[in-house]
């Protein structure tokens, strides 16, 4: 399928490499690198298009951040785009050509539309599901798609002139992605609920003061270096450490305190390590970057 995340011939997909990963992505929608040790950069690469997604970009995105994942090389995942705006979401010609998965005519047409939905839908999770960070980099637009995008990201930054949109409720259907149900834990509910019915931009000031962003910088190359060096920042700590943070995160979401701390309990008895916080202590009172292993290859 185009788009797809192409296996060199003779890899082993039982000893993945950060190297080999980036050497089977596909630069149909993205293009995909190493901006710095431990720093995965994926960039969105259809400018003359707004960075639109087709359906094919779903399942690229998802084997890009799987095979990063699988490798345990990379620590941090830093989603940017190219132009003058980071994306506009799905292209309207997806809903304007009749493709069968959007068919709902009959019984088995919505139960195929439902597992079609549902598979898009995970491509973004695995946002969430990898064990490193994610940091959105946007600049000008953010709309429809893109926001469902961003919303799966675990932190956001942003230029001055960007905007974000729930852009469906412009064309007559509800956000489908995950934007609904992520935004109202991310935002207040009031904002999310704002967006969702009216489709109105939310401006950088607003999403700065409203949490969606957290950090507004003045232009493009601008944010590009903010967004490389918080994740250079994040990239020196321990992965074990911060694998760890993210899952205690993204449970506690979702789950009450007492639920929660429970499964802090069994987490922490997994990932406590003496030697690792031996030599973070160490680098951190000696102020120079420990070298700390690569998470385990895993398979995915």
């Amino acid at each position: 399928m185009e788009g797809q995340a192409r296996r060199t011939p003779g890899l082993s997909a039982a000893q993945p490499t950060l190297e080999t990963a980036l050497e089977t992505m596909d630069d149909t929608f993205f293009r995909l690198d190493e901006a710095a040790p431990g720093v995965a950069h994926l960039q969105l690469c259809r400018p003359e298009r707004m960075n639109t997604f087709a359906p094919a970009f779903f399942p690229a995105l998802r084997d890009a951040v799987r095979a990063l994942d699988a490798t345990g090389h990379t620590r941090v995942l830093l989603l940017s785009s190219t132009g003058k705006h980071f994306s506009a979401g799905m292209a309207l010609e997806v809903f304007a050509s009749g493709v069968g998965m959007l068919d709902t005519g009959s019984a088995r047409a919505r139960l195929a539309f439902q597992d079609s939905l549902r598979q898009l839908m995970r491509c973004f999770d695995m946002l969430e599901e990898a064990r490193f960070p994610v940091i959105a980099a946007i600049q000008g637009g953010c709309i429809g798609g893109a926001l469902d995008l961003a919303a799966a990201c675990d932190l956001r930054l942003c230029t001055a002139d960007a905007f974000f949109t729930v852009q469906e409720i412009h064309i007559g259907m509800a956000a489908d992605l995950g934007v609904l149900q992520r935004l109202p834990k991310i935002v207040p509910p009031g904002i999310a609920r704002e967006m969702a019915y009216t489709g109105e931009r939310l401006d950088a000031a607003r999403a700065l003061s409203a949490g969606l962003v957290n950090a507004v910088l003045p232009d493009a190359p601008a944010l590009q270096a903010h967004a490389l060096q918080l994740a250079a920042r994040i990239a020196a700590k321990s992965p074990l450490a911060v694998a760890g943070s993210k899952m205690a995160l993204n449970y506690a979401i979702d789950h009450p305190t007492a639920d929660a701390l429970q499964q802090m309990t069994l987490l922490q008895s997994a990932i406590f390590d003496l030697g690792e916080m031996t030599q973070a202590i160490a680098a951190w009172k000696d102020k120079q970057p420990a070298e700390f292993a690569p998470l385990a290859t895993a398979a995915r």
